[in-house]
């Protein structure tokens, strides 16, 4: 296969995402992807350690995920949900809410992560003003939250160079102090639903794991007093697992870490094992009864022309039977105790301010360029360095992080962690 013919196309029309096109290189071409690698036109395998962005759960192009989605297409292609059900969409919901956490009974399917995000706000929104609450359109959020990249996602996450030209058009909402510091942000979501309870929707947080806004982790009691300053202000706590979810924290979902039940609970990435677009919100049985009423109006009138593709759902479902059969869970724990050890060996390095692991997913902060944060001009050089030794890591500004897909062996995770050293050693 020859790049030759269609890469000009590339360079003459695509506009790439997270790129500041007038000073990035030139985008690697990539003809085909298999296990924990892309391979390229120049002939290079390049280990994919951070998953395509988090999405490649089992490797890519897994035989199992394939035939799946193979098998599927002979019967569908796309089918509308709005008045028509199809299987595949059904056993997904069911076994969705077989393994989610207690209490959440109804599955809203739409596209990525930030729609499922988008579809949980307005939910909550919409179920206080069915039950008559319109004054209950408060979202509370965390500093250095990510939702996603859609209005209400940003509105909702936490002040980044992400959101900045966006900000005027944002809805009103409060943000609790960063998980850096557990205690006060425990604190701050007490104060903050204390003072405002009663204008409250919900509270939105990424379970365990905060990922765009620098791979940070924090402890279970910071959940248990989000839930429980929940519940007693009497609104709604929203779990963001589009990371999250599916192992990445060594357990099936981040929340069971609390453990907590949320209200609404948000999916996409790894639910199709990164080889389907594919996005779920999952709900109370309390929330979705809130919208059955004989006025039309009081549905939830919200949507997406792919909402439970049937292709997308019937790779999703075996995603979840090859998490099972290959013990995708206990690999990610194995991973964690993997990265610790290496993790240990770099702790206590001039440039190397904090390490973090937990499942999936190793971190390090290092001693920033230009004021640390994504844009820290650290972040580009880090990442050409490691694609110059054929390893895809993409820092987010000053933080390197490693997220592979489970199929990748322990040498190649010492092979990823020599990378760094190797890099952090030429600083």
């Amino acid at each position: 296969m020859d790049s030759a013919g269609w890469l000009p196309l590339d360079r003459s029309h695509t506009w790439h995402p997270y790129t500041q096109v007038a000073a990035a290189p030139a985008p690697v071409p990539i003809l085909c992807a298999e296990g924990a690698y892309l391979h390229t036109a120049d002939g290079r395998a390049i280990l994919d350690a951070i998953s395509s962005w988090w999405v490649t759960l089992h490797g890519h192009r897994h035989p199992r995920l394939i035939g799946a989605l193979v098998e599927e297409a002979k019967r569908f292609d796309h089918v509308i949900f709005a008045g028509f059900a199809h299987e595949p969409a059904a056993r997904l919901a069911a076994e969705l809410v077989r393994r989610a956490p207690a209490g959440l009974s109804r599955v809203f399917f739409s596209d990525d992560g930030s729609t499922a995000v988008e579809t949980a706000l307005k939910m909550a929104l919409q179920y206080f003003s069915n039950r008559g609450e319109p004054e209950r359109r408060l979202f509370i959020g965390l500093e250095g939250g990510y939702h996603g990249d859609t209005f209400g996602a940003m509105a909702a996450g936490g002040s980044s160079p992400f959101n900045t030209p966006f900000r005027p058009l944002f809805f009103p909402a409060l943000r609790a102090p960063s998980p850096r510091n557990p205690a006060e942000c425990a604190a701050g979501i007490e104060r903050l639903l204390d003072e405002d309870g009663r204008r409250a929707a919900a509270v939105i947080l990424e379970p365990i794991l905060q990922g765009a806004g620098g791979m940070v982790v924090f402890p279970p009691p910071v959940l248990r007093a989000a839930r429980a300053a929940c519940d007693r202000a009497g609104a709604l706590l929203i779990a963001d697992e589009v990371l999250t979810g599916f192992g990445r924290t060594g357990k099936l979902f981040a929340c069971e870490h609390g453990p907590i039940a949320p209200d609404i609970l948000c999916l996409s990435k790894a639910l199709t094992g990164g080889v389907m677009p594919l996005g779920a919100t999952l709900a109370t049985e309390e929330i979705f009864a809130a919208f059955l009423s004989p006025d039309r109006a009081r549905a939830f009138l919200h949507g997406h022309s792919y909402t439970a593709n049937p292709l997308g759902c019937a790779v999703a479902l075996e995603n979840l039977a090859v998490l099972d059969d290959e013990r995708g869970i206990e690999r990610a724990r194995k991973l964690e105790t993997l990265y610790r050890d290496r993790l240990d060996r770099l702790r206590g390095r001039r440039a190397v301010r904090e390490t973090r692991a937990i499942g999936m997913v190793a971190a390090l902060e290092i001693e920033p360029e230009t004021g640390g944060g994504y844009l820290d001009t650290l972040g580009p050089r880090l990442q050409a360095e490691f694609l110059a030794r054929d390893i895809l890591l993409r820092p987010l500004g000053n933080v390197v992080y490693v997220l592979p897909p489970l199929c990748i062996t322990d040498a190649e995770v010492h092979r990823v962690f020599d990378a760094i050293e190797e890099v952090l050693d030429a600083l």
